[in-house]
């Protein structure tokens, strides 16, 4: 196993948030959520210069969809990729602008792909389940990709929550089509979320009362809970960008990215029940006590060559909630690489072009044959 790291600087003290407020914040975020009684409603499209790399949806089921991208050289490598999306987040952050995605990036190497994306659930998807995605979605687009490709072989690649339903499904199926499994940010010891515990073990919520009377958790109440990890990061952006409002480039990529950053998905209700309890609170995946359906998920399993990406300042998947991931995985060929930068920054920032894409890009050049 190889580990590239950055060296690690002293940074100035996080501002920290005090129970008390945390417990008040909670409260209201609760009670305005209930008191709006928004079942997790689609979000209307807005025009945008996003996702600009020609596609075709060739899957839809519940709240997923499967892109092809088109390919952009003649000469592609053999195994097909598949981009697994956090299902709280929408795909396009892997697809900005021109120049700015990484989907185009992979393209024009030369590999195959295919992204699940993820709609906003509506009413009748409040009983979608984690088993529905894993066991249901991801087996049926991977089944998909088999038969348009004509290849045996997938290689996995999921962000965030996404890497850990491309991890369980792996796990679940250690024989099956995946050849390689690539992870960005993902968590899998929620004792590292440390802010995350500490709103979902609130008095204030409940949410057992949330997705009874909701059905689906809405998108603001998540991107409630994503804001709370830094509170000061809003001012922060808008500062940032008074001090380049002259630089026309800055401006496009910092709107695309405060535009995703507030473009979270809500989540259905069972699947945001099961997280809470099983994974957040119980944090029974790294004790090898999740279950999909009646199966044990056990990480070990994962026998196929395996990558794991973190970021150094990641404040949504601390590294203490992602660093036992690689020591879980059964594998023998496998590899973590930690650079600079953030969550976000990390697949579709300015310096990840230069730091993490090619490094991706002879990842799977050698394990795409």
């Amino acid at each position: 196993m190889k580990r590239a790291t950055a060296k690690q600087k002293t940074l100035p003290a996080k501002p920290q948030i005090r129970d008390d407020e945390l417990e008040s914040r909670v409260k209201h975020v609760v009670s305005r959520t209930l008191s709006r009684n928004i079942p997790g409603l689609p979000q209307l499209d807005t025009e945008l210069d996003v996702g600009p790399t020609p596609k075709e949806v060739v899957y839809t089921k519940l709240t997923s969809r499967l892109y092809h991208y088109k390919p952009l050289v003649d000469e592609i490598y053999r195994v097909p990729v598949l981009i697994v999306m956090s299902p709280v987040a929408r795909g396009y952050i892997l697809d900005l602008a021109k120049g700015q995605s990484l989907v185009e990036y992979l393209l024009l190497q030369g590999h195959d792909v295919y992204m699940i994306d993820w709609m906003p659930p509506r009413r009748e998807h409040a009983s979608v389940t984690l088993s529905d995605l894993v066991e249901t979605i991801i087996a049926e687009c991977i089944e998909q990709i088999r038969a348009d490709s004509g290849e045996p072989d997938v290689t996995l690649i999921g962000y965030c929550m996404g890497g850990v339903l491309a991890a369980m499904y792996t796990a679940l199926e250690p024989d099956g089509p995946v050849k390689n499994l690539a992870c960005f940010t993902t968590p899998v010891n929620s004792e590292g979320m440390v802010l995350y515990k500490k709103w979902v073990e609130a008095k204030a919520f409940d949410i057992d009362m949330l997705v009874d009377q909701l059905g689906n958790i809405p998108s603001d109440m998540v991107n409630a809970s994503i804001q709370v990890l830094r509170p000061l990061q809003q001012s922060a952006n808008e500062m940032k960008l008074l001090n380049n409002v002259d630089n026309d480039a800055f401006v496009k990529a910092h709107l695309r990215f405060s535009r995703w950053a507030a473009d979270q998905l809500a989540v259905p209700g069972e699947v945001a029940r099961e997280l809470v309890k099983e994974f957040l609170r119980g944090n029974k995946l790294v004790k090898k006590e999740y279950r999909i359906g009646n199966r044990l998920v056990d990480l070990g399993k994962i026998r196929v060559p395996f990558l794991h990406v973190a970021a150094e300042y990641d404040h949504i998947v601390p590294p203490a909630a992602s660093r036992d991931l690689v020591a879980l995985i059964g594998s023998k060929d496998k590899q973590e690489i930690v650079v600079k930068g953030g969550h976000v920054s990390l697949v579709a920032g300015g310096n990840a072009v230069y730091r993490l894409w090619p490094q991706l890009d002879r990842w799977l050049a050698e394990r795409g044959i």
